[in-house]
């Protein structure tokens, strides 16, 4: 059954612009209501915009756009205690729990009413209700093109705040290309409402959220590192162009890459043994491009591997959006270690089909000593979905699961487990839910025969 809304807020009583400061974190509201059936504000055609885009990318005048530098120096940090706005007692329950889980998905705004949106929001509402406070999740990484079509401000009510105004939890984001691109005759800076809605210096609720009182979130800016317990999230920005992402260029400087050097020299100086994730919109691989668009980023993929070889330190996984399906890689590297490469881009916008039928598993590329395979996909027309990933001391877990399942399902349809230790595939176990001790409870309550 589909999750409850709160009645739809009106924007009265702020003035465009105005935030409203409220010092401390907020996220869902406090009484649900039925689900919206259509957007507060129709999303309008887009068929011109996107015609200009495709004459300045004929004529080869798309370019990397740059953007502000985020707060807090070469490696701009941010940790869940701090999102928490200071909650020590939440971050410590975590790691008395032993484990942490959060959800990631990209692709999750539509310019086609809320349908698909509200499919996703309300299985991930699902995932809050568990017989053990281990397996309740403690956030949500965006992975990018968070409002379509051009991360316009007066989208975001219905596109973020609308679909997610019961997501109990905070929900961070990196940026994608629909985030940071401008439309043609637009009179706003690329990003702008992006960095409003996600890059706040304080706990406001922005006038974008349409009297909701979700509070924006305080990243430092468009790449960071994310610590919270048993896992840190190094976040890129791949920038607006369509294809490839890009970290890098004349156009935007090598910030990132200096971000990536600190970040990573501090992994191996500290002797962190947590599960390391690098994010990003754009996927390194991808096994199928629809329509000549969402094709891998070879060169960007290049530059990372360049700042993983100069630090030693490589990610236990990474996490993309961008292919409007789900797509998981395998990347076998030369020493016998491995990389699990999850594109999730299905989170609520335009889910897509790949091109022709692939058999998994399937090596798409090999060279170098090195063995790139696809392992699993869910790219059938309008299936959509999100990852859950969850960590301990011990393993990284990531887990697909498809909104067309429903709130009652709770078995994954593709997974991969990650030993952090030896940095390959390893079997999950699970936790232990209390069946076991049950039973035995049972057998003593018996009386002997």
């Amino acid at each position: 059954m589909a999750a409850k809304r709160r009645p739809r807020a009106s924007a009265g009583g702020t003035p465009a612009g105005t935030p409203r400061v409220i010092g401390s974190p907020l996220f869902a509201q406090p009484q649900p209501t039925a689900d919206p059936k259509t957007f507060r504000i129709p999303h309008a055609s887009d068929k011109d915009a996107y015609a200009a885009l495709d004459s300045l990318l004929k004529a080869h005048k798309l370019k990397a756009l740059p953007f502000p530098l985020p707060r807090g120096g070469i490696e701009p940090r941010l940790t869940l205690d701090e999102v928490l706005g200071g909650d020590a007692k939440a971050t410590k329950a975590i790691t008395t729990r032993g484990q942490i889980v959060f959800h990631a998905l990209g692709d999750c705004g539509s310019t086609r009413g809320p349908a698909t949106e509200t499919l996703v929001a309300d299985k991930l509402l699902s995932d809050f209700h568990e017989m053990d406070p281990k397996e309740v999740p403690q956030f949500n990484l965006l992975l990018g093109d968070i409002v379509y079509s051009f991360g316009e401000a007066q989208y975001y009510y219905d596109q973020f705040y609308e679909p997610y105004r019961d997501y109990p939890a905070p929900i961070l984001a990196v940026a994608g290309n629909h985030d940071g691109i401008v439309a043609p005759g637009a009179h706003v800076k690329s990003l702008d409402a992006f960095l409003r809605n996600f890059c706040s210096k304080d706990f406001v609720v922005a006038a974008d959220a349409g009297g909701l009182s979700r509070t924006a979130q305080i990243q430092p800016g468009v790449f960071f590192t994310f610590e919270a317990p048993f896992v840190r999230i190094l976040a890129l920005y791949s920038n607006m162009l369509e294809d490839p992402g890009v970290i890098s260029s004349p156009e935007i400087g090598d910030s990132q890459i200096k971000f990536l050097d600190a970040a990573l020299a501090r992994v191996k100086s500290e002797g962190y043994a947590g599960a390391l994730l690098i994010a990003h919109h754009h996927p390194p691989y991808v096994a199928s491009a629809h329509g000549g668009r969402h094709s891998g980023s070879p060169d960007m993929l290049a530059q990372i591997d360049e700042a993983c070889t100069r630090a030693g330190v490589w990610p236990h996984a990474v996490l993309a959006g961008h292919v409007h399906n789900y797509q998981r890689f395998t990347r076998i590297r030369r020493d016998g270690t491995e990389i699990p490469y999850a594109s999730c881009g299905n989170g609520g916008h335009n889910a897509q089909a790949i091109k022709g039928a692939l058999r998994t598993p399937q090596v798409i590329q090999s060279a170098g000593g090195e063995r790139v395979v696809l392992e699993n996909y869910d790219a059938a027309f309008n299936h959509y979905g999100y990852l859950r990933v969850i960590a301990t001391a011990k393993q990284l877990r990531i887990e697909y699961h498809p909104a067309g399942d429903g709130a009652g399902t709770k078995t994954p349809d593709d997974s991969v487990t990650i030993d952090l230790a030896t940095r390959k595939r390893a079997f999950y176990a699970g936790l232990d839910l209390g069946v076991p001790q049950m039973a035995s409870t049972v057998r003593k309550s018996r009386p002997r025969k």
